[in-house]
C-alpha cells in the first residue's frame, strides 16, 4: 500500500518536472526575444519568475531522484 503511494507521487512529480521546465522561457528566443523580451528582462519583469521556476525545477527534480532511488531500492 505505501508503495503504491509512493509511486503515485512519483508520478505526479515527473507531471509537475515536465510543467515547471515547459513554463520556462527559453535561453535563446531569437530576434523576437531580443526586441521585445530582452526589454523585459532587462527591466527585471520576467527575470524574477524564471529564477522562480528555476528553483521550482530544482525542487521537484531533487524529490523526482529521490523517489526513483527509493522505488528502485524497494522490493
Amino acid at each position: 500500500m505505501l508503495k503504491a503511494i509512493l509511486t503515485a507521487f512519483h508520478i505526479l512529480l515527473s507531471l509537475a518536472l515536465i510543467a515547471a521546465v515547459i513554463m520556462q522561457s527559453g535561453r535563446s528566443a531569437g530576434l523576437s526575444g531580443v526586441i521585445s523580451g530582452g526589454a523585459e528582462s532587462f527591466l527585471g519583469k520576467k527575470k524574477s519568475l524564471d529564477e522562480l521556476l528555476g528553483k521550482i525545477t530544482i525542487a521537484v527534480a531533487v524529490l523526482y531522484a529521490l523517489t526513483a532511488l527509493f522505488l528502485a531500492v524497494w522490493r
